[in-house]
């Protein structure tokens, strides 16, 4: 008799199977706004408000520049950040949203959702597509993105149509999960409805409608159609850049200077500066990891480091500095007392020759 498996079962470990990406594969990259980072709304055939609507962020219309409702009156638009209109900021942001639009949409590998429902969902960082029946994503209740602790967790949806969201239906973001690192790639209209709530960034190509009190962490991009807005609270909260590496040390070695520090959750990679002697800080490298090793160090001159850590999101503030001394390198040296001290602190070298 051939086994059977029960179908409640088989549901379940389809479930597992379509929810959870490959954990082998690479960790999913964020895309890159470019200049379109700044804005809140970005639209391509003018935008259109009823209501009260509050704005956190850069807002622009490109090629047409036509605006309505933002006042004063009883329709209008309170803007924290800049109104661009159609200004060369505008065209720009709108060329750069082409690319981002191109660049998520061509992500390979997503994980279909199953009739293109999001709601009930809990879902792991990763790329999510709808499963072509239909060819839109829809939400109804509420979407969980859990970030499993890494706040440089992403999330890209890519909608072969529409976006539609429910009235009341809400994005919630767990576990280090940040609104600036999830993307919706709509291939023609989204739709957010009455009361509804979303976290990320959407990038239409048509047109993007927000409906009567619904509220978006993160930006409406439209890149050909209209943003109309009814009485909303769109606010862009970008990834703010990584924070200082700590314990940044640094000591001499026979072919240079060796530094080292600890690693920054979300950095991509770290940038170097070196002092010689009183003189200022210059950028001196870029590497992906702790240590670095400084061969271009001379011998017998004193070094100071700092380090800064770099993601998608920006540089860092820069480290406490660390100071040390290239090991002098010449015919005729004996015994070597080298001294590295914490930061600012000089090191002291002494080299001692041999008697003739």
């Amino acid at each position: 008799m051939r086994a059977t498996i029960p179908c409640v079962l088989l549901a379940v470990l389809l479930m597992s199977v379509l929810f959870v990406p490959n954990a082998s594969a690479a960790p999913t990259a964020t895309v890159d706004l470019g200049t379109a980072t700044s804005f809140a709304i970005l639209a391509g055939s003018g935008i259109t408000n009823t209501g009260t609507t509050t704005v956190t962020g850069d807002v622009g219309t490109f090629p047409t520049t036509s605006e309505t409702g933002f006042g004063p009156g009883a329709n209008s638009v309170a803007i924290t950040g800049t109104n661009h209109g159609g200004d060369a900021v505008t065209q720009s942001a709108k060329n750069d949203l082409v690319t981002a639009y191109n660049d998520a949409a061509g992500r390979p590998n997503a994980t279909p959702i199953v009739g293109g429902e999001l709601g009930g969902l809990t879902l792991v960082p990763g790329v999510y597509a709808d499963d072509n029946a239909p060819d839109s994503l829809a939400l109804t209740g509420t979407l969980t993105l859990d970030g499993q602790g890494n706040t440089n967790s992403v999330w890209i949806f890519q909608s072969g149509s529409t976006l539609v969201t429910a009235s009341g239906s809400n994005v919630v973001l767990t576990n280090g999960a940040l609104a600036c690192h999830v993307f919706w790639q709509v291939g023609s209209s989204a739709t957010l409805g009455t009361a509804s709530h979303l976290e990320g960034t959407i990038m239409a190509s048509a047109s993007i409608t927000i409906n009567h009190d619904a509220s978006i962490t993160g930006r409406a991009l439209a890149s050909n159609g209209a943003v109309t807005m009814d009485n909303n609270t769109i606010q862009n909260v970008p990834c703010g850049p990584p924070a200082p590496p700590q314990n940044v040390s640094c000591s001499p070695t026979p072919s240079g200077v060796h530094v080292q520090w600890d690693a920054v959750s979300g950095a991509t990679s770290y940038n170097v500066y070196r002092a010689t002697g009183n003189g200022s800080f210059a950028f001196l490298a870029n590497t992906v990891a702790s240590p670095y090793e400084d061969h271009t160090a001379a011998a017998g001159l004193t070094y100071s480091y700092k380090i800064t850590a770099v993601s998608v999101d920006g540089e860092s503030d820069p480290s406490e500095p660390c100071t040390s001394a290239a090991v002098p390198f010449f015919p005729g040296a004996g015994a070597l007392a080298a001294a590295v001290v914490g930061s600012g602190a000089a090191i002291a070298v002494i080299v001692h020759r041999r008697r003739k």
